[in-house]
This record gives C-alpha cells, sequence and structure tokens, in this order.
C-alpha cells in the first residue's frame, strides 16, 4: 500500500544519503509498482485463499504489484474477457476453467502461450515440473505449455463408513470395479439405505473420466487435442453398456440419479446417499457437513469394468488454470511482472499449502512431495487419494484431457439424453447415438466459426 510505500522510501533515502541517484531511482521503483490485472472466477472462501497468494507475492517483491479480482463464475468471466480482449483492454491474466480451454486456445491473438511468455522474460521454466496429466490438458499438440496450470481437481469415490457398517461391509474397503459397486449398492439397499450411489457432475465423472480410465476415446482426434475436426465417439459398446448399467441400478434403487452438474454434492454432504462419484474439491464440504465428519469419509479411486481393462488408466482434471491475455501497448515489464508471480506460483511451498487447504491437486511433483515429508497424508486419510490416481499411469491419447469447443454446451446435451434413458424414454443405444449427433453439430458449428475467424485473422 501506499504507506509501506512511504516507508521504504524514507528507509531508502536515509540509508543511501551519499548514492542519492541510486536513492531516488529505487524510491520511484518502489512507489511506481508495475500494475498487473488478474481475473478470477472462484467463489468464497476459494476466492480469498487465491487473493491471499496474490498479496504474498506484492509483499515478496517491490516492483509489481498483481490486483487479484473476482468477475463472477468462470462462465461469467471466460464472457467478460473475450469482450474485454476486443474493447483491447483485456486484463494481464485471467482464471479459465478447463472446458474453456478449446474456447482460449482458438481465440487466436488473443493469448499468449505461457511457454513463450516465460521464455521471453528469460527465465527458467520446466512445463516437466508439472504431473503429466495437468501439464497434457494444457499444451498444444506439439508440446507447448499454452496456460498456467493452478487450481485442478479430478473425480474419485467418497463413500460413508456409517453406512457401510450398517451393510455388514468393511467400511475400510471401497469397490474397486464396477461389479463390485453394485454388489455393494446391493447390501447397502437391503440394509435399509435408499441411496446406495449417486454421482455429481453426471458428464465428466460418468463418460470424460470414464472414457480416460477405460483408455477408450470420449472422442477422435485425442479427444480434440489433434484438432477441431473431432467427432463423439460416447456410443462405442463401452459407453452404452454403462447407461444401460445406470439404468438398470436405477430400476433396482441401488442408483440415484443427483441432477446436473454439482447437484447431487448435497445428497452426499447430508448423509443420505452411501457413495458418490464427485470433485475431489468436494472433500472440503464433506469434512464440514458429512454427520460424523473426517472419522466417516471414505475416499478412494473410480470403479471400473475389469472385464475391459485390467489396469485403469490414470483420470483426468476438472478446475482451472490462468491464461495469458494480449492487449495493445502492454509492456516488456508488465510481461515480466505476470512471469515473475507465475513462477511464485509454481514454487513448491505455495503448491503445496494451496493442496493442503482446499482439497485441489498438488500440481507440481516438488509440491506433491513436500506434502509426502509432513504427516499430512497420515493424518488426513484419503487426502492423496486424487493425486495417486492422476499419477498412477502414464497418459494415453484417450487419457491426456480433452479440447472440445463448446464443451460447456455438449454437456448439457449429455446430461439431456442420459435423463430421457433414465426415465425410459429411450434406449441406453438411443440416448448416446442421440448425444453424438447433437454433440457433432455443436463441434462442427465452433469448428466453423472458428476456421472463419482465423482465416479472418
Amino acid at each position: 500500500g501506499e504507506g509501506e510505500d512511504m516507508i521504504s522510501r524514507r528507509h531508502l533515502l536515509s540509508a543511501a544519503a551519499g548514492l542519492a541517484l541510486v536513492a531516488t531511482a529505487s524510491a520511484a521503483s518502489a512507489q511506481q509498482r508495475v500494475q498487473i490485472d488478474f481475473w478470477h472466477g472462484l467463489t468464497q472462501p476459494l476466492g480469498g485463499m487465491l487473493e491471499q497468494i496474490a498479496a504474498d507475492f506484492n509483499a515478496s517483491q517491490t516492483r509489481y504489484q498483481v490486483n487479484a479480482t473476482f468477475r463472477g463464475a468462470y462462465p461469467e468471466t471466460m464472457v467478460a474477457a473475450i469482450a474485454a480482449y476486443r474493447a483491447g483492454n483485456a486484463p494481464h491474466i485471467v482464471q479459465m476453467f478447463e472446458v474453456g480451454t478449446a474456447t482460449m486456445m482458438a481465440a487466436r491473438g488473443a493469448i499468449v502461450p505461457v511457454q513463450d511468455l516465460m521464455a521471453e522474460a528469460g527465465m527458467a521454466f520446466n512445463p516437466n515440473d508439472y504431473i503429466a496429466s495437468v501439464r497434457g490438458y494444457y499444451s498444444l499438440p506439439n508440446g507447448v505449455l499454452v496456460s498456467m496450470p493452478f487450481n485442478s481437481s479430478t473425480s474419485i469415490l467418497f463413500w460413508n463408513k456409517e453406512h457401510f457398517r450398517r451393510a455388514g461391509l468393511n467400511p475400510e474397503q471401497p469397490p474397486r470395479t464396477w461389479a463390485e459397486t453394485r454388489e455393494f449398492a446391493t447390501k447397502l439397499k437391503a440394509a435399509g439405505l435408499n441411496c446406495p450411489l449417486t454421482t455429481a457432475w453426471p458428464t465428466w465423472t460418468q463418460f470424460e473420466q470414464f472414457s480416460a480410465i477405460h483408455d477408450v476415446p470420449l472422442a477422435t482426434k485425442s479427444n480434440g487435442l489433434g484438432g477441431m475436426d473431432a467427432q463423439l465417439r460416447i456410443n462405442s459398446p463401452l459407453h452404452v453398456r454403462h447407461v444401460q448399467t445406470l439404468v438398470d441400478m436405477q430400476k433396482e434403487g441401488t442408483f440415484r440419479y443427483g441432477g446436473r452438474d454439482g447437484a447431487a454434492d448435497a445428497l452426499m454432504a447430508s448423509g443420505e446417499c452411501s457413495m458418490i462419484h464427485a470433485s475431489s474439491g468436494l472433500r472440503a464440504r464433506l469434512l464440514r457437513e458429512l454427520p460424523g465428519g473426517v472419522a466417516n469419509l471414505g475416499a478412494g479411486f473410480l470403479p471400473f469394468y475389469d472385464d475391459h481393462i485390467r489396469e485403469p488408466k490414470n483420470s483426468i482434471i476438472g478446475g482451472a488454470s490462468f491464461w495469458v491475455m494480449q492487449k495493445p501497448g502492454r509492456t516488456r515489464e508488465e510481461c515480466r511482472g505476470v512471469a515473475e508471480f507465475f513462477r511464485y506460483i509454481g514454487r513448491p511451498e505455495v503448491v503445496a499449502k494451496w493442496h493442503t487447504d482446499t482439497g485441489f491437486l498438488p500440481i507440481t511433483q516438488a509440491g506433491f512431495e513436500m506434502v509426502q515429508r509432513t504427516n499430512f497424508y497420515q493424518q488426513n486419510p484419503g487426502a492423496d487419494v486424487p493425486a495417486r490416481q492422476m499419477l498412477r499411469t502414464p497418459t494415453t491419447e484417450n487419457s491426456m484431457g480433452l479440447r472440445l469447443g463448446n464443451m460447456p454446451e455438449i454437456r448439457v446435451v449429455i446430461q439431456e439424453e442420459l435423463e430421457r434413458a433414465l426415465q425410459g424414454q429411450q434406449t441406453a443405444k438411443q440416448a448416446m447415438d442421440r448425444a453424438v449427433e447433437r454433440g457433432n453439430t455443436i463441434l462442427r458449428n465452433f469448428e466453423r466459426a472458428n476456421r472463419a475467424a482465423a482465416t479472418r485473422g
């Protein structure tokens, strides 16, 4: 703040009376920090934790001032950032959710790939410091990292240990496979528990994550990472079989559809449902709200069809990353400030603290190792499950992530068709064929719009 600048100026002037010129120059730079605008999309309490990281960076040096402001949830932040870019006053940094990646990459000229930014600032930067599944999501096909990874989650299984005890199940032993999931759910129902299994973010957990861990394509072209002409593949025999499993389990009362997006989170937090597939970021809420708290909360890997794959692959990420935006007249010094901030947030101690405070993944190997050296995981059983699930195999073409245009819209379509199958209005096969057909229309519209923009640009 201004008070600190006054103190630092007086201090500099008195300490270096003989070097008046040097003192005056230093004082001026302390006074006139280079301003860096940073728009984020995190609500409280996470938004406040993120703003604190920016404040810590500002306190760690005297050349740059990062001004972090909340601009509405992710979709609003994306719209605001693109509008600001068109008006010629984009912020330096914008936080964008993972399914906005294709849209941001297609906004040619609007962004600076983070790897280029670091190189131009002459800063040592190794993308391989980031865990592979995070790095892959935000990299171009040639391996260049385009945005700065920050808050990444994945989806896992949470279960209620008390419910398992009531059903005569081992409270420390989650189901590994879908066959076991159904068997456990049947026992839970027989014990009088009326919501054995639910799922939050149905498209993310039951299609996007499901495809990755089973090593089947969600879409062609490496799930869109290899080009905008990707086509959906979620009507494969395995996907159809899985939708049929959910339909059958709902009929027998062992699965309950909890609604779109994060709606089902509440069913687990209230103690109503026994198992949920959800974001690892749900952990903080469950610790606060679940009856019985941490002693009652189990966390494990997502189940898989063991007759399809013997060893499931890594899961993929959700969450968001930081994008560097272009603006006419942006100075080298401003770019240098963004690079310094990025170097700061990649420090192992910053990565480790964010992970342990929030339940988001430790996104660098060094950050993960720093937490492993403490007894955090012993004191917080299950907190390491998301990272272990994501690091368990090298990424494949099908488990690197997605880059599909207008993915938020495609998610809505998949949810609509899944709901119609669960309501008995169409078969699992019809639902998935229809989702593919409608989703591909969205992809082709995105491709046309952006090819046209590229030709114009």
